[in-house]
């Protein structure tokens, strides 16, 4: 009998920014659930540490340390997913960067490119390169992880606000765009948590006050359930509400 809480269960899940943080959670919960995990980020010893996770909650990932600003190693990647899975059932494009906080005419270019290249660029090219797999699925699901700064673009904030609310312009127009196959796709809001970004970002704060990435694990994994059938959203963990993108 299929242990109900697999609901996973042989499906294929991509996360990026795996080697830490709310990527390393996701991973862990979606793998908990069954999912074979491939595994995404720089970090080799972070992938490491994931993969050990992984085996003792008796779920298995494939490890694939990649610098996402290399966007023709994507395009490999996608090719090789392929010829393993012929299909991807689940992608949580996590990776992100914060970058600078400064007034926008103080930003080097060369900061704002990286900025853009990871945060916008890399998951175009994610959401290009994995596109036939997720159609190959029965029930292909694409998040992206977004942020309150995509609307409020408080000052010092702009290019990071600037790149979320991209993120999110590009995650509405490929929802649309899958309306009528089986691929879903959406956006998930985590809040503030406990961090390496968050820190960065907020010094001063005390990060006992706030979730762990575990806590926001569940519901964004949720979200690539192939019971999880709406699209073109963005849900907000701190209030628990969806509305259209």
């Amino acid at each position: 009998m299929t242990d109900p809480a697999r609901t996973l269960a042989d499906r294929v899940v991509l996360v990026t920014g795996a080697s830490r943080g709310i990527g390393y959670a996701a991973a862990l919960e979606a793998a908990r659930r069954g999912a074979h995990v491939i595994a995404i980020a720089r970090t080799v010893g972070g992938l490491e540490d994931l993969d050990d996770a992984i085996a003792a909650v008796g779920g298995s990932a494939t490890l694939v340390p990649l610098d996402l600003l290399d966007f023709d190693a994507i395009d490999r990647l996608g090719a090789a997913l392929f010829e393993r899975w012929q299909r991807l059932d689940g992608l949580v494009g996590n990776a992100g960067m914060l970058g600078v906080l400064s007034p926008l005419p103080h930003i080097a270019p060369k900061d704002f490119t990286k900025i853009f290249g990871l945060n916008v660029t890399a998951n175009y090219r994610l959401i290009r390169s994995m596109d036939l797999l997720l159609r190959q699925s029965n029930a292909g699901r694409a998040v992206f992880l977004s942020s309150s700064a995509a609307h409020s673009a408080k000052p010092y904030w702009g290019a990071y606000a600037a790149s979320k609310a991209a993120l999110e312009a590009l995650a509405k127009s490929y929802a649309g765009e899958t309306a009528h196959t089986a691929v879903r796709c959406n956006v998930f809001l985590p809040g503030a948590v406990r961090t390496a970004m968050r820190a960065k970002a907020m010094p001063g704060e005390n990060p006992e006050t706030l979730p762990t990435p575990a806590d926001v694990a569940g519901p964004l994994v949720d979200m690539i359930e192939p019971r999880y059938d709406r699209t073109g959203q963005v849900f907000d963990i701190r209030s628990g509400e969806t509305r259209a993108l």
